[in-house]
């Protein structure tokens, strides 16, 4: 890897009219105060920033559940997974993964599967590292099912300031462990309900990155929380 690779990532497309709004409002600064120029520079580099797209390589083995998203683990829980996926109605393990505005915002797929249900819901933008964001807030679910027949759901959730959800997959689409399925702008969670009998191997306030950090093992028996 080259120097200049560990500093400069790639931009996923959904971040370049952004970032370019951003260049045009701080040119335009300039023009008012050296010093608000500046701080536009500032800003325009953030926003590229956040629309970040690193390159990321799942673990080898399959079995496992990754993270969907950069971020820390702000809960693990019981809870039925949303209604709108029609899912059986039955309390499964919930992961969620809490991004601030300065993590990676591209989502990856946990699991490798056909994309079997795909439902966005409107609601409210509460601060995404709360309980009740999982039911109030705007989201989109996926329901993911594996070649075992087993089924997960991951859920994006918009938070307290991102108004955006993207979802780039399509129903029957098959997605591989780590192939990116998604972003939200800017600020929020995902919600990953792993299939029932799962244990997690993350705990509470653990950092993960996305299409890397193994959340859960389908195949082994020995499970660690």
């Amino acid at each position: 890897m080259r120097m200049r690779d560990t500093f400069i990532k790639p931009m996923h497309r959904e971040g370049v009219r952004f970032v370019a709004i951003f260049a045009v409002v701080t040119i335009g600064l300039f023009l008012v105060s050296e010093l608000l120029g500046w701080i536009g520079v500032g800003l325009t580099v953030w926003c590229y920033y956040f629309f970040r797209d690193p390159v990321r390589v799942p673990p080898a083995r399959g079995g496992l559940v990754l993270s969907p998203a950069d971020g820390i683990v702000s809960l693990i829980e019981q809870a039925v997974p949303p209604k709108e996926l029609g899912m059986p109605e039955t309390p499964l393990t919930r992961v969620s993964v809490f991004m601030n505005v300065f993590n990676c915002h591209v989502n990856r797929s946990p699991v490798a599967g056909e994309v079997v249900s795909i439902a966005y819901r409107p609601g409210k933008f509460f601060n995404a590292s709360l309980d009740k964001a999982s039911a109030d807030n705007e989201r989109n679910s996926l329901r993911i099912r594996m070649e075992d027949g087993r089924e997960l759901a991951v859920v994006q959730i918009a938070g307290l300031v991102a108004r955006r959800i993207v979802c780039f997959v399509k129903l029957q689409e098959r997605l591989q462990a780590g192939d990116r399925f998604g972003l939200i702008r800017f600020g929020s969670r995902l919600d990953v309900y792993l299939p029932e009998g799962v244990t997690p191997l993350v705990s509470i306030g653990q950092t993960m990155v996305a299409g890397e950090t193994v959340i859960a093992d389908l195949i082994s028996t020995d499970h660690i929380r």
